[in-house]
């Protein structure tokens, strides 16, 4: 009987284990992390949940609550309005590419990368960490890199990026 015993125990631990974990896909790791409560809030806002819960694959650039709260007051609250949603599907889209991307494949230096908001660039750097102007001209952090999903991976940023002219790449 202990025979028996054991070997069911052990069929059903390979089971479980032979069973492929859920891995969360962009959406769900950022839905599940109080720091993007706004960028979960926009990017259901701008319909774009499905398509970033789709196969990708994609890199996020993320940015975190705080990052929302430094734009000028009242910009979050219009960009979430139904008359703008196109206008935040561009910045979102801004923050998206439709590769997956993770820091070690960034090239040294400066380099242009075109995010899915096709007539934008963005200038990322890489050297002792990654940054990434945007077309203001300022500049983000990448806080967090490498966050892997199902379908991608994120890169937790300090500040929302904007799209604009194009950034200087030097």
């Amino acid at each position: 009987m202990t025979k028996i015993k054991t070997a069911v125990q052990t069929s059903v631990c390979a089971l479980f284990l032979a069973a492929p974990a859920h891995a969360e896909t962009i959406v769900e790791i950022a839905a599940g992390d109080d720091r993007f409560s706004t960028l979960v809030a926009a990017v259901t806002a701008a319909g774009l949940a499905e398509t970033l819960s789709g196969p990708g694959p994609f890199t996020v650039y993320a940015p975190v609550n705080d990052a929302f709260a430094a734009l000028p007051e009242g910009t979050v609250e219009t960009l979430l309005m139904p008359e703008n949603q196109g206008d935040l599907t561009n910045i979102l889209l801004y923050h998206v590419d439709d590769r997956k991307l993770m820091a070690s494949d960034f090239a040294a230096g400066a380099n242009y990368y075109k995010p899915i908001l096709e007539s934008e660039r963005l200038c990322i750097t890489s050297h002792s960490g990654v940054t990434i102007a945007d077309g203001t001209g300022d500049v983000a952090n990448v806080v967090i890199a490498d966050i892997v999903a199902s379908n991608g991976v994120i890169h937790v940023i300090d500040k929302v990026l904007l799209p604009g002219t194009r950034p200087a790449c030097h």
